[in-house]
């Protein structure tokens, strides 16, 4: 059976390459990378035909701790100079790939369609947690002008935006305040911009402020199903319905301890659960509310699919499970490409 052609909603991937040794950074993803899930040769090899590229700004080992009154597994804060170092480094990399032809850089739908259309792998530009942004906005116009089109408003810590979940399991995601002015004002702004807001990662207050502020549909790029997985990353109930209320999009994220009920980090789960997580959202969301965001390169993976190659087990399983290959494609590709063209135009 051919590829069926997918689109990822999350990799940290260029965190990777960040953080590797050596003045090149973009020549392992163009050759070939050992130990990492994406690469431009199995990208093409497995079926990927564009995605979200993240640019995580990671936290600093000397930072202090998290602010009195949040829990203390939430991460330090990070400072904006230290983000923005990070976050240009990231989309340094990733403009660089582009003036390499290793991908195409996509700020609309229809550049996402004419990169797909010619076999360029075709990303959107992404930053999870939003400290690179100042409160101003001004940096956010500079974002922006390089190709930013989605942002995620938080890493699991507090930012001056708004605030995320820890890394616990058997918790609600009902953790903390909502958002700030600021981050209200952000949500506002991103709307006029075209920017899509991923809400991944944000706590219950942070999700309800949005949810009653944007007219556009609300995304989670990498979350599961809470009441499969207890974890305070995955989505409840009412959240996953104030989505499907606003058409908007979950995507199916692959690392094991999101996935699994007892969240242990265990490479031996199943694909078999990651359908059951995709059964209950397509029951949640219907049939255009439901995509795939791996996490690749930034968590554990289920052995079974192992990296990029390997996401066509995955979409097999699916068509195994009665699944027909429409419902597939629009799963693999096309609710990703539906929903950007509601969001960024």
């Amino acid at each position: 059976m051919p590829n069926i052609p997918f689109f990822d909603g999350h990799n940290d991937t260029l965190l990777k390459l960040w953080m590797a040794e050596g003045a090149d950074k973009e020549k392992p993803f163009i050759e070939g990378m050992a130990g990492a899930h994406i690469d431009l040769p199995r990208a093409k090899a497995g079926g990927m035909v564009g995605g979200f590229f993240a640019m995580f700004p990671p936290p600093l080992k000397t930072a202090g701790p998290p602010p009195v009154g949040l829990s203390e597994n939430l991460p330090p804060l990070l400072a904006w100079a230290d983000a923005q170092q990070s976050t240009n480094g990231m989309a340094s990399i990733l403009l660089r790939l582009e003036r390499a032809g290793a991908l195409a850089v996509c700020r609309s739908a229809a550049e996402l369609r004419a990169a797909i259309d010619a076999g360029t792998l075709a990303s959107v530009f992404h930053i999870e947690g939003a400290e690179a942004i100042d409160t101003d906005f001004r940096s956010l116009d500079v974002l922006y002008a390089a190709g930013l089109r989605s942002v995620g408003l938080v890493w699991s810590r507090q930012n001056a935006f708004a605030t995320g979940v820890p890394f616990r399991h058997n918790v609600d995601p009902d953790i903390g305040p909502g958002l700030t002015d600021a981050g209200k004002e952000l949500v506002r702004v991103c709307n006029a911009m075209g920017v899509m807001l991923d809400m991944s990662h944000l706590n219950a207050a942070g999700f309800r402020d949005v949810a009653a502020i944007s007219d556009k549909p609300i995304v989670a790029t990498h979350s599961n199903v809470h009441a499969i997985c207890p974890h305070a990353r995955n989505l409840v109930d009412w959240q996953l319905a104030a989505i499907a209320e606003s058409r908007g999009v979950v995507g199916l994220n692959y690392a094991v301890g999101f996935l699994r009920p007892d969240g242990l980090f265990r490479a031996d789960t199943e694909i078999e659960l990651m359908v059951r997580h995709v059964d209950a959202l397509v029951e949640a969301l219907g049939e255009d509310g439901v995509a795939l965001g791996s996490d690749f390169d930034g968590a554990m993976m289920p052995e079974a699919i192992g990296d990029i190659t390997g996401v066509q087990k995955l979409l097999q399983a699916l068509l195994d499970k009665g699944y027909g290959a429409d419902l597939v494609g629009k799963i693999a590709l096309g609710n990703w490409l539906s929903v950007l063209e509601r969001t960024i135009g």
